[in-house]
């Protein structure tokens, strides 16, 4: 005889789109507890495959479903017999539907899934060689498009997913690839007021400059917004005087000759100061660096800087600057 579970299960498959509804209601709000995911996750053979359908539906039922699943996708386990199961693509195939009215919640589950490897590498489609990339420009081009400004941000979560699958070495050969260009569109959006967002990018040029001694080149092409991304986080709150801005290209010079809205998040500044530690670990990078007067932006940021985990990383990079062999400047600026 049936459990309550497997009955409540069945009627996801209902004929009946009353009952199929009412159904995947008591679900979603199941999900929202630890017991009611513990009870779940016992009948997930039936239940995953149930909820990955209903996805496909009209918001009125997808809408209950995704949220299921994304609750569902925190725990590791089910993650990954979601991506056995090929939810990744038919997350993708409804995400750019023309009349998908769930995509926050989608791109949310793509978040959960790509935290894992098998996520990861699904996303990226390493395994098709005709279509590999192809999600993640899709992905991409969504998060540029969308407005960043308003409360509705559907998309404003893939910087949580490009930092996902920049972990894994085809992820970063596919963001630094120059002929597709994804990178400086990543990085151009460092530029939204949302924290979210800037997390996300910062993330994912920290991730792609474990890159840095064979792809170097190609992370100095987008220099015009990377360095601005990296450096005005931990520049400080100071104004900049005009004989220290004269040493700098124009976006960062004009950037720094103003009050401007600090970067609050310490974990975006750490990141930030990862990335430069690993571009300068590079002669060619190191003299990038100096280029751009950037061992006089890490001082000044350094002295304002109170956080005690994020003056570490200033330190890591000032010791590395000092020990170096760079030529191109003094060392003494540089914090110690």
């Amino acid at each position: 005889m049936a459990t309550e579970m497997e009955e409540l299960i069945s009627f996801l498959s209902s004929p009946s789109p009353q009952i199929t509804k009412a159904a995947v209601d008591i679900v979603r709000g199941l999900t929202g507890s630890v017991e009611g995911l513990q009870s779940l996750a016992n009948y997930s053979n039936s239940l995953l495959p149930a909820l990955s359908r209903l996805i496909t539906l009209p918001k009125e039922v997808s809408e209950a479903a995704a949220e299921a699943l994304v609750n569902l996708s925190q725990n590791s386990s089910l993650a990954e017999a979601m991506v056995r199961l090929g939810l990744v693509k038919t997350t993708m195939d409804v995400l750019y539907k023309p009349d998908c009215g769930i995509a926050q919640l989608l791109v949310m589950l793509l978040v959960n899934l790509t935290q894992l490897d098998a996520g990861a590498i699904a996303v990226l489609q390493i395994e098709d060689e005709k279509v590999r990339g192809l999600y993640v420009m899709k992905l991409v081009r969504s998060f540029c498009r969308t407005t960043h400004e308003s409360d509705d941000d559907a998309f404003e979560h893939v910087g949580s997913i490009l930092v996902n699958i920049s972990k894994q070495r085809e992820g970063r050969k596919l963001l630094l690839d120059p002929k597709r260009g994804l990178l400086k569109q990543i990085t151009r959006q460092f530029d939204s007021n949302s924290s979210l967002r800037k997390k996300g990018v910062s993330g994912t040029i920290r991730n792609c400059c474990f890159e840095a001694e064979s792809q170097l080149q190609n992370l100095l092409l987008v220099s015009e917004f990377l360095w601005p991304a990296l450096l005005l986080p931990v520049a400080g709150n100071k104004i900049y005087s005009e004989q220290d801005r004269s040493k700098m290209p124009l976006e960062l010079g004009t950037a720094l000759s103003i009050d401007r809205e600090p970067v609050n998040d310490p974990e975006i500044r750490i990141q930030a100061l990862e990335a430069i530690y690993l571009i300068i670990l590079q002669d060619a990078g190191r003299r990038a660096f100096w280029s751009v007067n950037g061992p006089r932006i890490v001082q000044i940021g350094y002295e304002d800087e109170e956080d005690p985990k994020v003056m570490e990383a200033y330190e890591q990079l000032g010791s590395l600057l000092v020990h170096s062999s760079s030529t191109e400047e003094p060392s003494s600026e540089t914090p110690q």
